[in-house]
C-alpha cells in the first residue's frame, strides 16, 4: 500500500461529514454549478473514490447538502417549526437578517438550488419544491394559531414576500434586506387578523 493510499484511507473516516461541510462552503461561496466534484474532494480532503462512494452523482451530493440544512436548522424557514416561539414572532423572524458571515449573501438555498437545477423532474429541484411547499404549510399552521380565517391564503402571501426578500437580499448583497419585507408582513398580519376581532 502506497503512502497516498494510507493517507486516503485515514481520511476516509468521517469522510461523508467532511464532504458535506466542504460542499456547503463551496456552494455558498461560488454557487452549486460552479463547484466541481474535484474541488469538493480536494477541500474535504478525500479521494475522488471516497467522494463517489458516498455520493454517486453531484445531484446526490446537492440533495444531501440541502437535507443537512433542514436537519440542522440551517435555513431561515426552520424558525417556523419551533414551538417555543409564539406564532406571530415565528412568522416575523422569516424577515430577520440573513446569515452573511463569510462570502456573498446567498438568500434562500432552496431557491438557489432550484434555479441552478431548472428541470422540475430533477431530484434537486423536486426537493427544493418540497421544502418551499413545507414552508407554506408551516406558515399556515402559524396563521391558524393566530386565529386567521384564511390561513393558507395568508401563508402564500407571506411565503411569496419572504422568498422575494431573500432573492433581493442575494442580488443586492444586503443581508438585512428583509427589514423592508417585515414591514409589509406586519401589515398583512394586521389586516388578516383584524377580521378575527
Amino acid at each position: 500500500m502506497s503512502a497516498a493510499d494510507t493517507v486516503a484511507r485515514r481520511q476516509g473516516r468521517g469522510g461523508r461529514e467532511r464532504i458535506l461541510a466542504a460542499a456547503g462552503q463551496l456552494f455558498a461561496a461560488q454557487g452549486i454549478n460552479a463547484t466541481g466534484m474535484e474541488q469538493v474532494a480536494e477541500k474535504a480532503p478525500v479521494s475522488k473514490r471516497t467522494l463517489y462512494a458516498h455520493f454517486r452523482t453531484k445531484n446526490d451530493l446537492v440533495v444531501a447538502y440541502l437535507k443537512g440544512l433542514v436537519l440542522t436548522g440551517g435555513t431561515l424557514e426552520s424558525v417556523l417549526a419551533r414551538e417555543d416561539i409564539p406564532a406571530r414572532e415565528r412568522i416575523l423572524k422569516l424577515f430577520d437578517r440573513l446569515p452573511a458571515d463569510v462570502g456573498p449573501v446567498r438568500g434562500c438555498p432552496f431557491i438557489d438550488a432550484a434555479a441552478e437545477f431548472p428541470d422540475p423532474e430533477s431530484a434537486v429541484h423536486s426537493y427544493a419544491r418540497e421544502q418551499k411547499l413545507r414552508m407554506v404549510q408551516l406558515l399556515a399552521v402559524a396563521a391558524a394559531q393566530l386565529g386567521c380565517r384564511e390561513p393558507l391564503a395568508l401563508a402564500e402571501q407571506l411565503a411569496t414576500l419572504a422568498d422575494g426578500a431573500a432573492s433581493r437580499a442575494m442580488v443586492l448583497g444586503d443581508a438585512d434586506y428583509g427589514r423592508h419585507a417585515r414591514a409589509v408582513a406586519e401589515i398583512l398580519l394586521e389586516r388578516a387578523l383584524s377580521d378575527v376581532n
